[in-house]
């Protein structure tokens, strides 16, 4: 196999279900994708582990949304990793990739002051989990928001949906710089996510077992469910980050090493790629709440108004008398 070349199961989402347990899943890779999204910022490394794992957990929640909608997460802390953001366009049309895009706020002298020894995620500090999908036009916008918890962004997605959705889930994953051979260094992400059935989890009510009296799957699920959502755990704690990252190895055998005995059934996998859906369109219509007096402050001394994407970079300038309901003049 010529591992400079593209593999079938590079920036792909697949689902999959163990029928024996009644439990999905999903296998992620992240590479060319993950790359696109790191090279439009500079970031340290250890902001740039946030964004990669950030990516990767979007990557494998998102796969559920519908044709055309959009998932984002949110990470909001008190320390130097002020903002970590992600959103998910589902495919417009079956068999169409989704499209991903990531973004960090960050103090790069807060981050200094604690050393290059820093845990990437003791860059956060306290704050909330949020996930929001917007259905398309028409339609209320769904929120769900949880403290931060566990010690990993993987941890705290687990802990919003054991709080939030009452779906006992659990992920696996490995994300970093890698280099095979014939092939320039870069960044690789795989992941694997498990969830159990929603039928089967009964509603729990008052505090839980986690951390600050948050649910956990144990305060979940029944005797029999969750002797097999321990079970397909203990196999998913045998994974090693090699064959998670997967240069070498296919999801479907990776799925048939952890979980052969527990019937496992995959389905069609979802490409995923770069993608930002900033424009001069959105920037004018984000701005024509303001006033003329409004733009007059935006203005540099050039005479013009000027907007950069916070995900892709894009820069753009504007008339100002184009801009606002005050507008004067049409755009070009």
């Amino acid at each position: 196999m010529n591992e400079t070349l593209p593999r079938l199961w590079d920036d792909t989402v697949l689902p999959f279900q163990l029928d024996a347990s009644d439990i999905r899943g999903r296998v992620a890779r992240l590479d060319n994708a993950l790359a696109e999204v790191l090279s439009q910022h500079d970031y340290p490394p250890a902001i740039e582990a946030l964004v990669a794992e950030m990516s990767l957990l979007t990557a494998l929640i998102g796969q559920t949304i519908k044709l055309r909608w959009k998932l984002s997460l949110q990470v909001r802390g008190d320390g130097p990793a002020r903002l970590l953001a992600t959103d998910y366009y589902g495919p417009t049309e079956d068999g169409q990739p989704a499209r991903i895009r990531a973004w960090a706020s960050f103090d790069r002298d807060r981050q200094d002051e604690l050393g290059p020894e820093v845990r990437p995620f003791d860059l956060v500090g306290q704050g909330y989990f949020a996930i929001l999908i917007d259905q398309g036009r028409g339609m209320t916008p769904y929120q769900g928001i949880t403290p931060l918890a566990g010690g990993s962004l993987a941890a705290c997605a687990e802990t919003y949906f054991a709080q939030s959705e009452q779906i006992p889930t659990r992920f696996a994953l490995a994300y970093g710089r890698s280099q095979v051979p014939g092939a320039p260094e870069g960044w690789r992400a795989g992941g694997v996510m498990l969830q159990h059935m929603p039928k089967a989890s009964p509603f729990a009510t008052g505090g839980g077992s986690g951390e600050g009296g948050l649910l956990t799957a144990s305060d979940i699920l029944d005797d029999d469910a969750e002797e097999n959502w321990n079970r397909a755990n203990i196999l998913l704690d045998t994974t090693e980050e090699l064959e998670l990252i997967g240069p070498t190895v296919a999801p479907t055998d990776l799925l048939l090493r952890l979980f052969h005995e527990e019937g496992p059934r995959v389905f069609d996998p979802q490409p995923v790629r770069f993608g930002c859906t900033c424009s001069a369109d959105k920037v004018r219509q984000s701005l024509s709440i303001y006033s003329q007096k409004d733009i007059g402050h935006m203005t540099t001394e050039d005479g013009r108004v000027t907007a950069d994407c916070q995900f892709c970079g894009a820069h753009y300038e504007f008339d100002p008398a184009t801009l606002g309901f005050e507008a004067t003049k049409d755009a070009d």
